[in-house]
């Protein structure tokens, strides 16, 4: 079994180091230095990872492939939408592997994720009772769950995880292993087999998600002649109060600072990956739409804390 934990000042650094979510995309939101922690464990029918983070972020991506993948909140202390639903803090998330997702998470948020091989998962379903209705209840990306049930779960779920990521012995074996795959899976199961969960099937994102996620696709789409608020309220036939309103519910931001943000985060995952003597802040830069260089250089180094210049670059290539 890999077992590893590591501590970032940067939210790409940190969303590039999940394992096997070759996907990922983070960008940070709310202004200033980011702290965050990832502890991962993977055996070999399951990855578990549990990330906190200081700062505001939007988080997507695909689930990866032939997965199911499970998520449950340690710490929420505010609002997420994920796949366009409100999820309190007694709520399960759930994608399907390959599934595309775009999840907002409030500042300090600690989640522990737990995805499974699909054969592993089916395997597993087919031997429990109403796996059919368990099935049908995880077609739906939030879960409702009776909060003194999560309470439970989630705590047994991260006592086996902690455990298994500083004890030799109960993941050294396959035996071990394969114990440990089944302890988890099996919490998670008979979480949803609460007849108190809510099996109500709820229809799509809302509008207001919708109009976040669409923007921030335009925005990550057109990076060089980004388009405006005024813009997007044409491109999408609604008005400027309507996308106000919707970046506030979703983002607790306005869609100029949102937008703006993205665009930032671009620029440093450009700069990052990428050495100085072959892309200069000023290109970078001027790649996501940002042309009045000081300017840019403020808000840069309001949003992370430093300026573009200070930003780690990709080390250097050295002959062999």
């Amino acid at each position: 079994m890999n077992r590893s934990i590591h501590h970032f000042q940067d939210v790409h650094a940190h969303a590039a180091s999940v394992a096997h979510w070759s996907q990922l995309l983070y960008s940070q939101l709310a202004a200033g230095a980011l702290e965050s922690s990832l502890q991962q464990l993977s055996s070999e029918h399951c990855h578990a990872f549990r990330e906190r983070i200081n700062k505001r972020v939007v988080q997507q991506g695909e689930a990866p492939r032939d997965s199911v993948c499970f998520a449950i909140p340690i710490f929420m202390p505010g609002t997420v939408r994920m796949q366009g639903r409100d999820a309190d803090g007694s709520s399960l998330y759930f994608l399907r592997g390959g599934e595309e997702f775009m999840c907002h998470m409030p500042t300090g948020m600690d989640l522990l994720s737990i995805a499974f091989d699909r054969a592993f998962f089916d395997a597993t379903l087919r031997e429990v009772p109403f796996a059919d209705e368990i099935a049908r209840l995880l077609r739906q990306p939030v879960i409702k769950v009776p909060a003194q049930r999560f309470v439970e779960c989630r705590q047994r779920l991260l006592a086996i995880f902690s455990e298994a990521l500083v004890n030799d012995e109960m993941s050294g074996t396959p035996a071990r292993q394969d114990e440990l795959e089944h302890a988890l899976l099996g919490e998670l199961l008979q979480l949803v087999m609460d007849p108190a969960c809510d099996r109500h099937q709820r229809s799509g994102s809302s509008t207001q998600d919708f109009i976040v996620e669409k923007c921030h696709r335009m925005a990550m789409a057109e990076t060089m002649s980004a388009p405006s608020v005024m813009e997007l309220c044409e491109r999408l036939q609604v008005s400027r109060r309507t996308v106000q309103n919707s970046f506030r519910a979703v983002a607790d931001t306005t869609p100029l600072s949102y937008l703006r943000s993205v665009r930032l985060n671009g620029v440093r995952r450009a700069l990052m990956g990428s050495r100085a003597g072959d892309l200069t802040v000023g290109d970078a830069a001027g790649q996501w739409g940002f042309f009045h260089l000081s300017h840019f250089a403020a808000e840069y180094q309001e949003l992370f804390g430093e300026l573009p210049s200070q930003t780690p670059r990709a080390a250097k290539w050295h002959d062999a």
